[in-house]
């Protein structure tokens, strides 16, 4: 489409960090209007129609601009050209967004939380679907590429095409054994109606008369209604998932003391009647708010791993990429932290797990926090890795007389698998530690929400690391300082010193995150 490098990067930057967002639609949408088995056909069918349109613009000439050559100059895409290519992307992005907001809690819904032979199918079931997401991305960097390359685009574009599509009859073959959460109404008027409620009580003065509680009205529909409306189709109830209601619906006549200044919304009579709330509506928030610095101190690491797809393979396209007499591509890369994971994945529920279990004597072995702590202090140990192969990088550079040139140093690519390795494995035990640790401690009602922060901490993360690096270059490249991220080429950089500063922040991060995940109380038992 002849967009500039630097349009191109924005571009995907755009697309990726929309994609992801887009979760917490296809999540809110699951809880509050619609089923996850209903939100991921339609999110399906909407990115099957995305890369349709991709695929017929890559086929046809005349919906491209012409190419490149001596007598013609490039001409980069626009008008209908543009908006048919935009359209197909961002319709993908919604897509995707719809799938990974709605996936997960589909699957980890078909597990009984009341067992512990449950949850630890739940466990294994969040670890495997990051396995699967690596496998899928082994296929979609080698194989499709290649034919990409090899074939054209439109080729590329068809083989997902037509994987999308396949997956839709392969989904509905299981439609008479899944469980489907009916919804709930809108978690965001929930969260809404509470947090309006205790400003208001707080600044009106109230009489002591009107010092009473709504204590016992709930909108949530009673035990009798959530039963029927759970029954499958087979009309055989489904009695775990009635029993999991229950226990997170089941709720103190008081207000707990946890988070005080939001109790002000139920121990006065409201302003207004439609700010009424009850109990459980105000613990379900409070709920919410106690797992939102856990999302936060996220966001650094994944703004680590956006490294993956920039600076690294810069890195690797100045070093010696053969592996005998195989030429790899730098944007072959991504395949090192892929292949990590899913060695790593099963290698940790096969083995890591029981033996954590036997070791601790307890349901899970690694609680969901440990397990997010976990890949925050690998994050910190891939950027300090990463300075310091960039060091030894700029060394053969210097000592080879090549820091001008920008011909392959002799040095192997392989250096650079050691950040991908300990970035493949923080990807992997934080995203699982996310989505378990949101999906098991959020409300019953807004599950599928919650479990769509992990994916926008993915996204706030591209977005911090652009933010991150155009901070860099302008303090740094005040005055006659040349600034850290700017030269002719990539030895003239600084890169090393951008990635102590990476490591510092993520080891600022992890302090940060020690201390919420040091206060946060487990609402399950069996996870504490």
């Amino acid at each position: 489409m002849h967009f500039t490098p630097s349009e191109s990067a924005n571009a995907v930057t755009n697309f990726m960090g929309t994609a992801f967002l887009l979760a917490l639609l296809g999540g809110f949408l699951s809880d509050a209007f619609f089923t996850t088995y209903q939100i991921y056909l339609i999110s399906a069918v909407i990115q099957f129609l995305g890369l349709v349109i991709l695929t017929v613009q890559a086929q046809s000439g005349s919906l491209k601009p012409p190419k490149c050559d001596l007598n013609m100059p490039c001409h980069q895409v626009h008008g209908a050209q543009a908006a048919m290519l935009f359209i197909g992307l961002y319709l993908v992005a919604l897509g995707v967004g719809g799938i990974k907001g709605s996936l997960p809690t589909h699957g980890a819904e078909q597990f009984d939380g009341n067992t512990p032979q449950g949850r630890k199918q739940r466990s294994t079931f969040f670890n495997y679907f990051v396995f699967s997401l690596a496998c899928g991305a082994l296929i979609a960097v080698t194989f499709v590429v290649w034919i990409e390359d090899n074939k054209g685009w439109q080729w590329g574009f068809g083989i997902s095409t037509l994987t999308i599509l396949l997956s839709i009859p392969i989904f509905l073959g299981g439609s008479r054994f899944y469980k489907n959460k009916i919804p709930l109404g809108s978690p965001l008027t929930t969260i809404s109606k509470v947090l309006i409620a205790s400003l208001l009580n707080t600044c009106m003065a109230r009489s002591s008369s009107n010092a009473i509680a709504s204590m016992s009205t709930s909108p949530t529909p009673n035990e009798e209604e959530i039963t029927t409306r759970n029954t499958p189709k087979n009309n055989t109830p489904s009695t775990s998932e009635d029993q999991e209601l229950q226990d997170t619906t089941i709720v103190s006549e008081s207000p707990s003391q946890s988070l005080k200044f939001l109790n002000r919304s139920v121990i006065n009579k409201p302003a207004f009647d439609v700010l009424k709330c009850s109990v459980q509506q105000l613990e379900e928030v409070k709920i919410v708010i106690k797992i939102l610095p856990i999302f936060a101190c996220t966001i650094i690491l994944n703004a680590c791993l956006a490294q993956l797809s920039t600076f690294s393979v810069q890195q690797a396209a100045t070093m010696d990429t053969k592996l005998g007499t195989l030429k790899v591509p730098p944007a072959s890369l991504p395949v090192f932290p892929v292949v990590f994971i899913m060695i790593i994945a099963p290698l940790y529920d096969h083995v890591i797990i029981p033996f954590a279990r036997r070791a601790t004597k307890s349901e899970t072995g690694v609680t969901h926090l440990q397990r997010i702590g976990v890949g925050l202090v690998l994050s910190i140990l891939a950027m300090a890795v990463a300075a310091l192969v960039e060091i030894k990088r700029k060394r053969v550079a210097t000592e080879t007389g090549r820091a001008g040139s920008e011909g392959p140093l002799p040095i192997s690519f392989l250096w650079i698998g050691f950040q991908y390795l300990f970035l493949g494995s923080a990807d992997l035990f934080s995203l699982a530690g996310l989505l378990e640790f949101f999906f098991t401690e959020a409300p019953f009602s807004m599950r599928s929400l919650a479990t769509s922060l992990s994916w926008a901490s993915l996204a706030m993360g591209y977005y911090l690391s652009t933010v991150i690096v155009s901070v860099v270059n302008g303090v740094t490249g005040v005055s006659k300082h040349k600034a850290w991220l700017s030269g002719s080429n990539l030895n003239d950089y600084h890169l090393e010193r951008f990635y102590w500063l990476m490591c510092l922040l993520s080891g600022l991060n992890f302090l940060h995150y020690l201390f919420w995940a040091r206060k946060y109380k487990y609402r399950s038992t069996a996870t504490n």
